[in-house]
């Protein structure tokens, strides 16, 4: 299982993550960060794979994904 991490004001919202997300775990929301853009959120936690699509697409580097210990 894979935790993603978006820094919220790294991102300038141009959807990339979402565009390529393998699995199709993120999307933008409604909120605006202080630059004004539009920001995406993980809309089903569990669905990430950990491709690193994501990370790797994001100009801003406003991405990370961190692998959670199993239980």
């Amino acid at each position: 299982m894979f935790e993603v991490e978006i820094n919220r004001e790294y991102c300038k919202g141009c959807g990339y993550c979402v565009m390529f997300c393998l699995k199709e775990c993120l999307e933008i929301g409604d909120q605006f960060n202080s630059k004004g853009y539009r920001y995406p959120f993980v809309k089903d936690p569990e669905c990430c794979i950990g491709c690193l699509s994501c990370a790797k697409l994001c100009p801003d580097f406003a991405i990370e994904i961190y692998k959670l210990a199993e239980k």
